[in-house]
């Protein structure tokens, strides 16, 4: 990849890219990304809620753009504070995204989980952890680490929630997020508000495939750097440093 003086914000996906999966940003990703951003501006586009990624990232200074673009902050330097100056809300039915669910966790077997068989978000994207909301980490980490699992049903979800755009979410669950919300469009318009121009705007992420939450970025021209795993972040991000 060449033109990098043309770079003047990096976007970064966050669980696998650099973090493991709803754990503290380590300090050599934490190093890396103070050294990125004394020379480019930093913004982190989450599958998860802007407060939940900044308390996950234990208060680092950095933009968030949360939900898939239902939310959108902006880190206060003066202050250090994240502010929350955009959030997009739309009312689920949740008695009908309930019974759906429940038809799907029968079909396919997810009769048994812990905790919660549903996670409303505030936003209304809904979060469908096929292990329950109380499932320990390790039993997630464990379930499916190809994402052939869900991968396997991803159409069938897709076909039962129309007013959805569905993602393959964390490692144990998918993600329903109202239509027409993404990340691409989140960060198009994003740059579109703070005048960046696309072609000043390089993507970090790790799940570009199939019902990938980073994958309509990567099908778009906007410059994308797969990260295989989140403790190889700076050999992805190496050739900006």
């Amino acid at each position: 990849m060449s033109g990098n003086n043309r770079v003047k914000l990096i976007g970064l996906d966050l669980d696998g890219t650099i973090t493991q999966h709803r754990s503290c940003l380590e300090d050599e990703n934490k190093n890396i990304l103070d050294n990125l951003r004394a020379r480019y501006s930093l913004l982190i586009v989450g599958a998860g809620g802007c407060d939940r990624i900044h308390q996950q990232m234990d208060g680092y200074p950095i933009n968030i753009i949360g939900n898939y673009g239902m939310e959108i902050s902006r880190y206060d330097s003066v202050n250090n504070e994240l502010v929350i100056y955009q959030r997009h809300i739309i009312k689920p039915n949740r008695s009908s995204v309930i019974e759906r669910l429940k038809r799907i966790r029968e079909r396919f077997g997810y009769t048994s989980y812990a905790g919660e068989m549903v996670e409303f978000h505030d936003t209304g994207m809904v979060t469908f952890p096929l292990l329950g909301t109380k499932a320990c980490l390790e039993e997630k980490l464990a379930f499916d680490p190809t994402k052939e699992k869900r991968r396997s049903i991803y159409h069938f979800i897709v076909s039962y929630f129309p007013e959805y755009t569905v993602f393959i979410g964390g490692t144990s669950s998918f993600d329903l997020v109202p239509a027409p919300f993404n990340k691409r469009c989140a960060l198009e318009e994003y740059c579109s508000e703070n005048e960046i121009d696309m072609r000043e705007v390089i993507y970090f992420g790790d799940d570009w495939g199939i019902g990938g939450s980073d994958s309509h970025i990567y099908a778009s021209n906007i410059r994308f750097v797969i990260v295989e795993d989140y403790r190889v972040f700076r050999r992805a991000a190496s050739f900006l440093l």
